[in-house]
């Protein structure tokens, strides 16, 4: 695994992790912070047998708005030099990640949503999406997939990971981590 590194943003330092080297950019953000992200070890698999280029970036603290999580992305990305990525995350993670790609369609390739919350932000126009749900998981249920899905069925696919629950990144590791190659390997 690779250390920590951080951005200071407005005086708030903010943690990311980066791996791999590979043409297809990822960054997932955490739920939370990096530590015991259940997206740890699906993102070492894409960076290390895959051959992605991933970027997690974590939370400053608890207390963090909603507007200054995107605004963190924002000053992760700038500092790596991130014009163009796929952007993503688990839970309250994808719910920021289609915050930012509301607001920043331009630098996003496409959003890869894990255990969709309900929200009321709507897709970004155009760019593809790919939602990944667990059949099990009563956080973060199938109908919330499947009615993002329905705002766009054009350009969004949903894939079930059967019997898994809320944290099926950390429990279907390699479930999660083969959906998510085989649906960005065609990028």
């Amino acid at each position: 695994m690779t250390d920590n590194s951080t951005v200071d943003a407005d005086s708030r330092p903010i943690p990311y992790v980066e791996e791999g080297e590979g043409p297809v950019a990822l960054v997932l953000i955490a739920d939370g912070g990096l530590d015991g992200d259940p997206l740890s070890v699906v993102s070492h698999y894409l960076a290390e047998e895959a051959g992605f280029h991933v970027v997690r970036v974590g939370t400053s603290s608890d207390s963090e708005s909603f507007d200054e999580r995107v605004a963190d992305v924002t000053s992760v990305l700038d500092r790596l030099g991130l014009e163009h990525t796929w952007i993503g995350g688990h839970g309250s993670g994808g719910t920021v990640a289609r915050a930012f790609a509301a607001s920043h369609a331009d630098r996003v390739n496409g959003l890869l949503l894990l255990g969709v919350e309900e929200a009321e932000i709507p897709l970004a126009p155009v760019i593809p999406v790919l939602i990944i749900q667990g059949t099990e998981d009563e956080v973060t249920p199938p109908a919330n997939g499947e009615a993002l899905r329905s705002t766009a069925p054009e350009r969004a696919s949903v894939k079930n990971i059967e019997g898994a629950g809320h944290l099926f990144p950390l429990t279907h590791i390699m479930d999660t981590a083969v959906i998510i190659e085989e649906y960005l390997d065609w990028d």
